[in-house]
């Protein structure tokens, strides 16, 4: 490549090479460990039934929209999170029956908790 390149006033004509820079992947390593190891979590999972509808994030709850014994749609919305200033409809997966509810407004939850029971 030929190139006009002017140094103190004066015009030289330079010719440069260039090289295609070569680019080449690391490996990549499936199931390799940092090699520190970690202490197992004694984080706290309850169990939840078939019948409950789970949080799908880490949230505080925001309101309730349904009590024990209602009567919902499927698609109903049956509760509001709030997670980072967001609020997100929890609905109903199917049509049935409050049958149990686990959370009140404000309390915080994680993602899977369960958060009411329709049957």
């Amino acid at each position: 490549m030929k190139l006009k390149v002017t140094v103190n006033g004066i015009a030289y004509s330079v010719e440069v090479e260039v090289e295609e820079e070569q680019r080449t992947l690391a490996p990549i390593v499936f199931g390799g460990g940092t090699g520190v190891h970690t202490e197992p979590s004694n984080a706290k999972v309850s169990g939840t039934s078939l019948n409950a509808i789970v949080a799908p994030l880490a949230g505080s709850v925001f309101k309730v929209l349904v009590e024990e014994g209602d009567e919902i749609e499927a698609g109903q919305v049956v509760l509001i999170l709030e997670a980072m200033k967001m609020e997100t409809e929890i609905t109903a997966p199917n049509a049935g029956t409050v049958t149990r509810l686990h959370v009140a407004p404000g309390d915080a939850v994680q993602g899977g908790q369960a958060l009411l029971e329709i049957t």
